[in-house]
């Protein structure tokens, strides 16, 4: 098994260094004319980026002290994204790169001929002296068509892939747009007919996003008035000791049924009891493994797949096992893969979250091949799961090609 796990964590590692030497030499080798200050720089830079991503990653893992977390987060996650990108763009400038080479030459307007000089007869006016060439001065040479492409190639790539991660970054830091889903349930009655949950998940509050966007979070689903708010898991990527602080906001939440917790992935790598405790503190109820009756349907919420490395795994047959079958469910449940479970023990809706919809494109390949819903709202059986695509994000603080958001679920009756 470790002979395994060397053998593919060295294929990882060369595969990284491969993609890294390939950007350096489209950025920083290729359009330039010779060893030099671009190219050490360009070394540099890549080398450092990587560094500063390791040790984020490392620190948050390790609980180092909270302001090292922080001093390395911003630039050490960005790179990361960046990278991608950097790597992304340089791979599309492939292909225009052999058709700016085969573009038709410009034509040089032609040199005028000088005639040679006529000998001057004895006697006659003396010829005016060459103006002398500075000594050591020798005509430059205009550079190669490709190198002139290499250099137009590099600069469009390294402007799209900082362009890209900028607008992505400026994306999460203004906080989630609200979506509004209509949900109908079978079993729902009329009088809940248009009844609406909140639905937030993976906003991570960590060493970026802080109290601030905490509190924008707690503003924008204030802002609905929901008749319940339902925060999906992957609250926070650190101690309450470090981020009691940022999660304060929460207490503010409104709502006429209240607000409900159920734990994430994360919540298990950042002490997921001192945060079920922190969460109740803050005026929120946690689910753990555990249904309430709504007036009109039953709200069921489970642990966390993650739990089950601390014991406190998902227990559907406590949450759901001796409820009345003839009232609708709604289930929370961080990540989508639980739905089948959820089929099993009859739940009208799960609602979801842990893809954050890939975060970063193309990871929505990725996200679709270890999750049955990337997104949105889609049916097993008789049960409907929707999965949000989070409020946040983890490690980079950048989304492309998913953009975050809080959905307002809006709870329809067959009856009406």
């Amino acid at each position: 098994m470790i002979v395994v796990f060397a053998l593919v964590a060295l294929l990882v590692l060369s595969v990284v260094v491969a993609a890294n030497w390939y950007v350096w030499r489209r950025l920083f080798r290729d359009p330039t004319t010779g060893p030099g200050r671009t190219r050490r720089l360009g070394a540099a830079l890549i080398a450092g980026g990587w560094a500063l991503a390791v040790g984020a990653l490392v620190a948050e893992r390790t609980g180092a002290p909270f302001w090292l977390q922080r001093v390395l987060a911003w630039p050490g996650f960005l790179w990361l994204a960046l990278s991608v990108y950097l790597l992304l763009a340089v791979l599309a400038g492939e292909l225009l790169r052999p058709l700016l080479l085969r573009l038709p030459r410009r034509r040089r307007p032609a040199e005028t001929a000088v005639p040679h000089p006529e000998p001057v007869p004895a006697g006659g006016p003396p010829r005016a002296p060459e103006a002398p060439r500075p000594h050591g001065a020798t005509p430059v040479a205009a550079p190669s068509r490709r190198l002139v492409v290499s250099r137009l190639v590099a600069s469009a790539a390294a402007a799209t892939a900082v362009g890209t991660v900028g607008y992505g970054t400026y994306g999460v830091l203004r906080g989630p747009r609200v979506k509004h889903v209509t949900v109908p349930l079978a079993k729902l009655p009329r009088a809940a007919h248009g009844y609406r949950i909140a639905v937030v998940s993976d906003i991570h509050l960590g060493p970026v996003l802080g109290r601030g966007f905490a509190q924008k979070v707690v503003d924008t689903i204030n802002a609905t008035q929901p008749d319940l708010i339902a925060v999906v898991g992957d609250l926070v990527d650190g101690s309450v000791k470090d981020l009691g602080p940022a999660a304060a906001p929460l207490a503010g939440l409104r709502a006429r049924h209240g607000a409900y917790f159920v734990t994430g992935n994360h919540e298990y790598f950042s002490g997921a009891e001192q945060w079920v405790e922190e969460v109740r503190r803050l005026g929120l109820r946690p689910l753990e493994n555990a249904r309430t009756e709504m007036p009109w349907f039953d709200l069921a919420g489970v642990n966390d797949v993650q739990g089950e490395s601390e014991g406190h795994g998902p227990d559907f047959t406590r949450a759901l096992g001796d409820r009345d079958t003839t009232r609708a469910c709604v289930l929370l449940a961080h990540q989508p893969v639980q739905i089948h479970e959820a089929v099993r023990h009859g739940v009208d809706l799960q609602l979801s979250g842990h893809t954050h919809g890939g975060q970063l494109w193309p990871g929505n390949l990725l996200a679709a091949a270890a999750n049955p819903t990337v997104a949105g709202l889609e049916r097993y059986g008789d049960t409907q799961l929707y999965v949000s695509r989070g409020a946040g994000a983890w490690g980079p603080p950048t989304r492309v090609g998913a953009p975050s958001d809080i959905t307002i679920v809006e709870l329809a009756s067959r009856q009406a």
